[in-house]
């Protein structure tokens, strides 16, 4: 398939958990076999206009971010020349979807918009106009997809697809040292690691070990917790990792533990599960975790302290595992077709052969 994918910014231009998604989902359909072409803000030194890595073509509309306004004018008229099967538009910034959603007017192609949500959904006008622009609006989650519909967005016009991971990468890799409970997050502000702190600390007389994994601003401050709570011999800060020695770590842990207050997707926790780990999250309103253990037997959502400690003592009843198979309907292989049944969808509704 011949894919045109939009997104004025890029990880190029700056590393963003939005940005990274909509990178992961063009090398997902460039792995495929899929013909990928990225029409962006330039950012390769070269005066060329087009530039190819990696088997994808990116394609400068502008010469930089500081031109977003030649972006938007020129995207139309790009697209309909280029002649897409399908048009794949990043939702940020929003008035990139409106340009899009005329480019694939005149291509006569239809429309998906990748709406991840990181930083939330905004409720301005263009905003809600964009909402209205694609054939179809792609959300990592149930939570990012309430947000979406709630700005003007229909029911059926909003497809959740969660990101994907490499179940095979996972079975390659041998488990790490037995570990009762594991966290991995940056360690920022919405971290949240106190609760998990806090209800380790109420676990003193019982034999149990952690490992933190991330780096962050607020590192030191958890250290520093951690020695306060006197648990900080039972606690392995053990910073960045590569997703290797992540998985290595998961596969020796039993609990995962997720009480960040805002995640659009818990992509860490999901390797951790699909690595065997037993699942709890601590519910918060703008934190689709949840979502990943609902209706689980090996997974608890707890709302306090108290109930995060009962959960990890009532996960000790529950048995080691080093994989589990549930999780393999998010395997990258399955997350690529959820894409590819959604374009052919729309092709056959517009009367695209």
């Amino acid at each position: 398939m011949h894919i045109a994918f939009v997104s004025f910014e890029t990880v190029d231009h700056r590393d963003t958990e939005t940005n990274q998604r909509f990178q992961a989902v063009l090398e997902l359909l460039r792995d495929g076999g899929h013909d990928v072409h990225v029409f962006c803000a330039q950012f390769w030194p070269s005066e060329e206009s087009v530039f190819e890595r990696d088997g994808i073509t990116y394609h400068g509309v502008s010469t930089g971010l500081d031109a977003q306004t030649s972006f938007l004018l020129r995207l139309p008229f790009v697209l309909a020349r280029f002649g897409p099967d399908i048009i794949h538009a990043n939702a940020q910034p929003p008035k990139q979807g409106i340009a899009a959603n005329w480019g694939s007017r005149l291509a006569r192609v239809p429309l998906v918009v990748e709406w991840y949500g990181d930083g939330g959904v905004g409720d301005d006008r263009v905003t809600r106009w964009a909402t209205s622009q694609p054939d179809r609006i792609v959300a990592p989650s149930e939570l990012v997809g309430t947000w979406v519909r709630e700005i003007g967005a229909d029911s059926e016009q909003v497809t959740p697809i969660p990101n994907q991971i490499d179940t095979e990468r996972i079975r390659g890799v041998a488990p790490g040292e037995r570990v009762e409970v594991v966290y991995a997050r940056r360690l920022d502000e919405g971290a949240n690691l106190e609760s998990l702190l806090l209800a380790l600390a109420e676990m003193r007389r019982r034999s149990w070990n952690a490992v933190i994994i991330g780096d962050g601003p607020e590192r030191e401050y958890y250290e520093g917790l951690a020695s306060d709570l006197r648990i900080e011999d039972r606690i392995t800060f053990a910073g960045e990792l590569p997703r290797e020695d992540r998985i290595a770590v998961y596969r020796g842990a039993h609990v995962f533990a997720q009480t960040a207050e805002h995640c659009v997707f818990p992509t860490e926790m999901l390797w951790a599960l699909a690595a065997g780990c037993v699942g709890i999250v601590e519910y918060h309103a703008d934190s689709s975790a949840h979502e990943l253990v609902e209706g689980w037997d090996r997974g608890f959502r707890t709302t306090s302290e108290e109930e995060l400690t009962n959960a990890i003592v009532s996960a000790g009843d529950l048995e080691y595992r080093d994989y589990d198979d549930r999780f393999a309907a998010y395997d990258e292989r399955s997350i690529r077709e959820r894409y590819l049944d959604t374009y052919r969808t729309l092709r056959e509704d517009a009367g695209i052969l």
